[in-house]
């Protein structure tokens, strides 16, 4: 437990560091180009290289490439030093190439995440952001594959901390736009100029993070050299393990382009409730797992794919329990804050320049509704974590299959049922009521793999978890009640005292009351927090 809270906190500094500034730069995004048309346009266009990695590579990181690094080091005469200069040689010649379609294909691609007419506004200003931002995808797969060599030699830093500097190199642009440019968020003002800006400097970013990478590989001693000898890069096995993980990322896209094409059809009715607050809400809920879940999971798989691999499976069902506690430990009372206090959240964020208050109260109640997907999201993905270290690549996808069909199907039903602006809520809704069910069977097929999780333990500390949060959401609740009861609503400064008063007295309220409880991980955290404080 303490070794993996160690690293793991490690890669929470960086990653929290990250998701800070990753909150300024959404900030000026917002402030800069707001939540209407253009910013529609900016996040469709966003959103496709991030899609494209996913079917190409980031899946097939955490299930396939990092145990096949790992098995490669521990029986390769060289350590897996020739393995890891092959990968990631495959890796760049690979992404250039799909770059270089990708830029091509373009408008091929709006039109399959979005529901807009080829001709409208919105699509060709969003073809032409993409034509500038789809080459970052060569920079940001050799990034990735860069980390996971990293991570497999427990070197957790550059991979969390290397998004600050994208961060910082894209908040540099939004704010260069908002000077130079007088278009603001009107789409029918902006210049090629202006979107060459916004598209470029997207792509700048990820260079610079690239680079942060490569430079963190050449100092533990990593010398590239460009090997073509893919005889020897093992992509059969590979592709052999990695075909089911391709096709879990093809299920789960393509739920993803049904719900860009459905928040983009409602934003053609309502506007300012489309693809832009999903997209924003979505990055707020993605933070505490981003921050906590990510930073767990990145430490336990390596180390549970080495217990695999030697057949220790009481360490495996050690190391999954011990993960699933640290991480809702703090999950459980985050996911009740989020849904107690989304607007208050997103207000002094999202609440500026080109976006109004109103839109940002909207971007609130949606993270609302994935409050609720928190804790059974990050289950999720710690499940599937348990067949990946088993080289199991199979059974995630039927997995995901089942849960992508039912959010497809509870997506569709309240695009159908609800108004449109209450659309991208339910989307969210959808998706909080998949992965919850998801979790359930992912549990039962994961519990027969190892031969039990030990579900009544961790049951027993989730409700203890659930309990000692419950008098941080009644106290968020309240504060939110007395504000706006008094201040008529939630306004910029109004949000601020919501926040460190329900949320921050909130946190403490319930670290104390989990102290007493004597829950082992939050008393782990809050003692390793002491030990720093006092050095």
């Amino acid at each position: 437990m303490s070794r993996m809270l160690r690293a793991s906190a490690i890669m929470a500094a960086g990653t929290m560091v990250s998701r800070v500034t990753g909150f300024v730069r959404t900030m000026v995004l917002a402030y800069a180009i707001g939540t209407m048309a253009l910013g529609d346009s900016y996040n469709a266009a966003y959103a496709i290289p991030y899609s494209i990695l996913d079917l190409l590579l980031l899946g097939v990181l955490s299930s396939v490439v990092v145990p096949m690094i790992v098995r490669a080091q521990q029986h390769d005469p060289d350590g897996g030093r020739a393995y890891e200069q092959r990968l990631l040689t495959v890796a760049t010649v690979t992404l250039i190439a799909v770059a270089v379609l990708a830029v091509i294909g373009a408008p091929l691609l709006i039109d399959l995440y979005t529901d807009w007419a080829p001709g409208s506004k919105k699509y060709e200003v969003a073809v032409l952001l993409a034509r500038f931002i789809l080459p970052q995808l060569a920079f940001f797969g050799v990034g990735a594959v860069a980390g996971a060599i990293l991570n497999t030699r427990d070197r957790y830093g550059a991979p969390m901390w290397a998004p600050v500097v994208n961060n910082l190199v894209v908040i540099c642009v939004f704010l260069s736009y908002v000077l130079l440019s007088d278009a603001g968020s009107n789409i029918d003002q902006v210049s090629d100029g202006d979107l060459a800006l916004l598209g470029l400097g997207t792509t700048a970013g990820i260079v610079a993070q690239a680079a942060v990478l490569i430079v963190a590989l050449k100092r533990v001693g990593f010398s590239f050299v460009p090997r073509f000898d893919v005889r020897n890069a093992r992509l059969g096995e590979m592709a052999k393990a990695g075909i089911w993980t391709i096709g879990y990322v093809v299920v789960t896209q393509l739920g993803f382009m049904l719900t860009t094409n459905l928040s983009s059809a409602a934003g053609d009715i309502v506007e300012g409730h489309g693809i832009t607050p999903y997209t924003l809400a979505f990055q707020l809920f993605q933070l505490p797992y981003g921050v906590i879940g990510v930073s767990v999971i990145t430490a336990m798989l390596p180390r549970m794919s080495r217990a695999v691999t030697e057949g220790r499976f009481d360490d495996v069902r050690t190391e999954f329990g011990s993960s699933v506690r640290l991480i809702c430990a703090l999950m459980v009372p985050v996911s009740l804050l989020l849904m107690v206090l989304g607007p208050a959240i997103t207000v002094p964020i999202y609440g500026h320049g080109a976006n109004s208050v109103a839109s940002a109260v909207y971007i609130g109640n949606v993270l609302q509704v994935y409050g609720l997907a928190l804790v059974p999201f990050s289950l999720f993905q710690l499940l599937l974590r348990v067949f990946y270290s088993f080289g199991d690549t199979k059974t995630p996808v039927f997995v995901g299959a089942g849960t992508t069909a039912v959010n497809a199907l509870l997506m569709w039903l309240f695009y159908v049922m609800l108004p449109a602006r209450y659309v991208v809520m339910g989307l969210a809704l959808a998706y909080a009521i998949a992965y919850g069910l998801g979790a359930i069977i992912a549990w039962v097929l994961a519990s027969r793999r190892v031969r039990g999780l030990g579900g009544w333990a961790i049951g027993m500390a989730l409700t203890r978890m659930y309990l000692a949060a419950m008098p941080t959401a009644v106290l968020a609740l309240v504060v939110v009640w007395i504000v706006t009861g008094a201040f008529d609503g939630l306004g910029f400064v109004n949000s601020l005292i919501v926040l460190a008063t329900g949320g921050g007295l909130g946190l403490l309220l319930y670290l104390g009351v989990a102290h007493r409880a004597r829950i082992p991980e939050v008393n782990s955290i809050v003692g390793m927090v002491a030990r720093r404080v006092g050095r």
